[in-house]
């Protein structure tokens, strides 16, 4: 009878192992996929596929603290957050700038809204499996109100460059939306 129930346990316990790891993708199935040969369509020209790691979470805090502070109207806390040297591109613009250069060009543009909301979808900080590019994400609507009362929003992904703690480069890309 001891025979009859070692066994039987012994049995169990195999069941309820092999159980558990195909019920929570464990072991064999994920090892499988992970060392799974993947060919892709296309392949960045400047790095290998999958290069990208999860970054520091302290370079997203850098970015969204600066966006914060041109949403509240601040443009020199807004500028801290920025190298001395700055290159900035967006739809028809691509153009490296000094901060001094950059603080002109937000004063200009900042005093004509008289407000700023904006609306984070998502963010995310990645940095490159060499460690030497870092980034981070965002994808946010901005809704502006100029000084003549009109109303309108963007939708942006913008990505921010990190070098030592500051942005030295912002690729910002936007879509309006439809009119209604």
């Amino acid at each position: 009878m001891k025979k009859v129930f070692l066994i039987f346990g012994t049995a169990i316990l195999f069941i309820a192992c092999n159980d558990k790891k195909e019920a929570d993708g464990t072991a064999s199935e994920k090892d499988a996929t992970s060392t799974e040969q993947i060919n892709y369509a296309y392949t960045p020209s400047n790095h290998p596929p999958d290069n990208w790691d999860i970054g520091d979470m302290k370079n997203v805090a850098i970015v969204l603290n600066s966006l914060k502070a041109w949403e509240e109207g601040n443009v020199d806390e807004c500028l801290t957050a920025f190298a001395d040297s700055v290159r900035w591109t967006a739809d028809a613009m691509d153009k490296k700038m000094s901060k001094a250069e950059l603080r002109d060009f937000f004063n200009e543009y900042r005093p004509n809204l008289s407000s700023v909301k904006i609306v984070m979808d998502d963010y995310e900080s990645v940095i490159s499996k060499d460690k030497k590019d870092e980034w981070v994400s965002m994808w946010y609507k901005e809704i502006t109100t100029d000084k003549d009362g009109k109303t309108d929003s963007l939708y942006y992904m913008d990505d921010a460059k990190i070098e030592n703690g500051k942005i030295v480069l912002i690729d910002s890309k936007h879509r309006r939306f439809p009119a209604e």
